[in-house]
């Protein structure tokens, strides 16, 4: 059904683009993107949930936010790996548990305010021993507290509770604000550094920034960038080939962005995060059935881009494991493991829910009917509830939705831009991670010894990390590695690489005359 589904869209997308561009008609919908030629016009699949800078973690937020509004101290080069000076200028590590920062001079707010060691202090404190519940906190500072103390304007010492080896790697998940940030709630238009400054949030429409013109950097080539949100991937592409937008992300191939589309490798990887400790789904034998039911080959054949996968990072992140290999499609095996589940007592006919949300990657729903026929056939019970990303982010993050919402599989995606495990176990794995529904002690100690680790013996905890998680614990149904598509006009020239998901830089964007 998926393959037929995929082979008659693409005529009629192609007949959509050429019948708009032929008529001179707006595939905007009613607001479409204003903006005259040093204007960067960029359509997404969903509009942010929040820009608060904390939660710059979030891929809908991030890709907004991060390096355009706001900048960390440190940031990687998704290229090579190396982490780089950003806010600081350098860094030493002063013994296991403290490190010190030499940060840049002459920076300066959008609010035009100086940005000092205390700054960075205050945004380190507010985003991880704060009340506001950071995204960051759990995904990146889970295992352990740390204190930032301004030496002197230039100067910082960040000292943790336990050795942090890899502590300016995370610290370029700390999005800098000034101190005149509210310190004890979310906010909605935040003052960074970045090149651009917010100009007008019109939520539900549109989201405009600025080209900030006191910013420390190189000076951008556009001097403003609007955002719309449009969740069907073939309007997004015609928007690009009709000249109503100059970015689109978010594509499939069959969304017609024809030769304006560019295909690039991401870190992202799609999985289902298993309620493990609800009933059927706390029986391993279960678990691994619904692994087994899923046509991995499938899905990344006809109904979204990408090629199978077994684990949350892809090759490249410190601890990935080339021996976990992706789970076999065998639909009698998982026949098999659910009747002896059943015949123990296990009761296999309770309803399980797959949450899934709309617009997280191309044909997301689709994809979703893949897997609820795969576990139907399996003898499982299933039923499918697609939601707006704001509503699935009470599934995803602690605390999850109070009362009985019965045992769910929750659609979802991983990137890890950082390059180490360390941000992607803790906080999806452990018992008490942010994003995490199940843990067991044994798993804990693992992913522990891994994270205090560092060299060959990081390399080689974080690996053995998951290779018990996929023999021994089965949380997951790890889906694909993803493969990232969008769409330019011939205005823009644009290098995507396997962060740009999660944080695409206007500033990376050049003018193609």
């Amino acid at each position: 059904m998926a393959g037929s589904g995929a082979a008659r869209s693409r005529p009629i997308v192609t007949s959509l683009v050429v019948l708009l561009a032929a008529s001179g008609c707006s595939v905007a919908g009613a607001d479409p993107i204003g903006g005259g030629p040093d204007d960067l016009r960029i359509v997404l699949p969903e509009e942010p949930p929040t820009l608060e800078p904390c939660d710059a973690s979030l891929t809908a937020t991030g890709r907004v936010t991060r390096a355009n509004i706001t900048e960390a101290l440190t940031e990687r080069d998704a290229s090579t790996g190396r982490l780089e000076p950003a806010l600081a200028t350098e860094w030493a590590r002063n013994s296991a548990t403290s490190w010190t920062f030499t940060l840049r001079r002459g920076v300066t707010f959008h609010d035009g305010s100086a940005f000092t060691a205390a700054a960075a202090a205050f945004s380190i404190e507010r985003a991880t021993d704060s009340g506001i519940d950071c995204n960051v906190d759990g995904y990146i500072f889970a295992d352990g507290e740390l204190t930032a103390t301004p030496v002197d304007e230039d100067t910082l010492r960040v000292t943790t509770a336990r050795p942090a080896p890899i502590l300016p790697l995370r610290l370029s998940f700390v999005e800098i604000v000034p101190t005149s940030t509210d310190p004890d709630s979310r906010v909605r238009e935040p003052v960074g550094t970045g090149p651009y400054r917010i100009d007008e949030w019109n939520q539900g429409r549109y989201l405009r920034l600025k080209r900030f013109p006191g910013y420390w950097g190189k000076t951008p080539d556009f001097a403003a960038a609007t955002y719309v949100w449009r969740a069907e991937g073939s309007v997004r592409a015609a928007m690009v080939t009709n000249d109503e937008a100059d970015v689109a992300i978010g594509l499939a191939p069959e969304d017609g962005a024809g030769d304006r589309a560019v295909e690039f490798a991401t870190n992202e990887v799609s999985y289902l995060r298993m309620d493990a400790g609800k009933p059927p789904l706390d029986d391993i034998r279960v678990r691994q059935a619904v692994n087994y039911a899923i046509d991995r080959e499938g899905l990344t054949t006809a109904v979204f881009a990408g090629r199978p996968s077994g684990q949350l990072v892809s090759k490249g992140v410190t601890g990935y494991n080339a021996s976990v290999r992706p789970w076999p499609y065998d639909p009698e095996r998982a026949r098999k493991l659910v009747a002896e589940a059943r015949a123990d007592g296990v009761r296999t006919d309770t309803t399980l829910t797959i949450v899934g949300r709309n617009g997280i990657y191309p044909k997301a729903a689709e994809a979703m009917e893949v897997v609820q026929d795969g576990l139907i056939k399996a003898g499982l019970k299933v039923r499918i509830r697609m939601l707006d990303v704001n509503a699935w982010l009470e599934y995803l993050l602690r605390p999850f939705p109070a009362g009985d919402t019965g045992p769910t599989l929750l659609q979802a995606q991983h990137g890890n831009q950082a390059g180490d495990a360390a941000f992607t176990m803790g906080q999806i794995y452990g018992s008490e991670g942010a994003q995490s529904s199940y843990g067991t002690a044994e798993f804990d100690a693992l992913i522990e010894r891994a994270e205090r680790a560092s060299g060959g013996n990081r390399q080689k905890a974080f690996a053995e990390a998951f290779s018990h998680q996929n023999d021994k614990v089965v949380r997951d149904a790890v889906l694909a590695n993803m493969t990232g598509l969008l769409a330019l006009s011939p205005k823009v020239r644009y290098r995507p690489d396997s962060a740009t998901n999660d944080e695409m830089r206007l500033a990376d964007m050049r003018r193609a005359d």
